[in-house]
């Protein structure tokens, strides 16, 4: 029988030794030699998370034991862990079981960047509806390689709802339904990357449209009828019959949002509508 043995210059991709003494022992952060004592601290968080360190749910040492730890003082690190909270990283609790914990990835954060970036002027509408139908072009093709039983029956569902909103006259919460569909069929890709970018892009041209509605713009005509032979394509896996009826639906719709905006610099997006409404 022969043995595996490794050469001289093997080094294990992640070195870390999981052992029972170091899953016990404490987190311990080095001191910081650096003027950017503010981002140095965000940083060396950071790193720990990327390495696997900290995983969410993780709590970092408490406030004087952590400052200690990196060589700074409170108020330095107070501000690093606020900017970590808006950024997301970690959430910040009170109270006696209180402390700094490091927050799951939240793929709506993607949506505040988009926003702000459409908001200052670095993106204008055209090409967030530019962007949206080559995305959904992808979407739609991977999903009908990857969609699930389950995908369908969810997406199929939303189509009954949207029906029901319709024959009620109950246009804006027919908007919610139609976020739901996009929001359903990105998951359908069953890759995180894309369903974050659907999310995202859909999420603010989906704001024009509500506000569209809400001031007595004229609804989609056709739209459950639209919904139900995409759908129908979706199930057969005919990525071609599918790719194109969503084309044609989002550029009508684009066409549609292009007449009601007229010049996009005058554009004001406000707070998102709650859903239900």
């Amino acid at each position: 029988m022969h043995t595996l043995r490794r050469s001289p210059e093997y080094q294990p991709p992640h070195p870390r030794p999981h052992t029972m003494d170091s899953a016990l022992a404490p987190l311990q952060f080095e001191p910081i030699q650096t003027r950017r004592t503010f981002e140095e601290i965000c940083e060396r968080i950071r790193e720990r998370v990327s390495s696997g360190e900290l995983k969410p749910g993780d709590k970092l040492p408490a406030e004087r034991d952590l400052a200690q730890q990196l060589g700074v003082g409170r108020n330095a690190l107070r501000e690093a862990l606020r900017s970590l909270e808006i950024a997301g990283i970690v959430e910040l609790r009170k109270g006696v079981k209180g402390g700094a914990f490091i927050r799951p990835g939240d793929p709506g954060r993607m949506d505040a960047v988009v926003r702000d970036m459409f908001s200052l002027g670095s993106i204008s509408v055209s090409e967030l509806t530019e962007a949206r139908i080559h995305v959904q072009d992808l979407v739609v093709r991977l999903a009908c390689e990857r969609a699930t039983e389950a995908d369908f029956t969810a997406l199929e569902a939303v189509i009954e709802r949207t029906e029901a909103m319709t024959e009620a006259g109950r246009y804006l919460d027919r908007v919610e339904c139609s976020r739901d569909f996009y929001r359903l069929l990105g998951a359908a890709t069953h890759n995180g990357v894309l369903d974050m970018m659907v999310q995202s892009i859909t999420e603010i041209l989906m704001q024009f449209v509500y506000a569209r509605v809400a001031a007595g713009g004229k609804a989609q005509p056709r739209l459950v009828q639209k919904r139900r032979a995409f759908l129908a394509a979706l199930r057969a896996r005919d990525s071609e019959e599918a790719a194109r009826l969503m084309r044609s639906h989002l550029e009508s719709v684009h066409r549609m949002l292009q007449d009601s905006l007229g010049e996009a610099g005058a554009v004001r997006l406000g707070p998102r509508p709650r859903a239900g409404r």
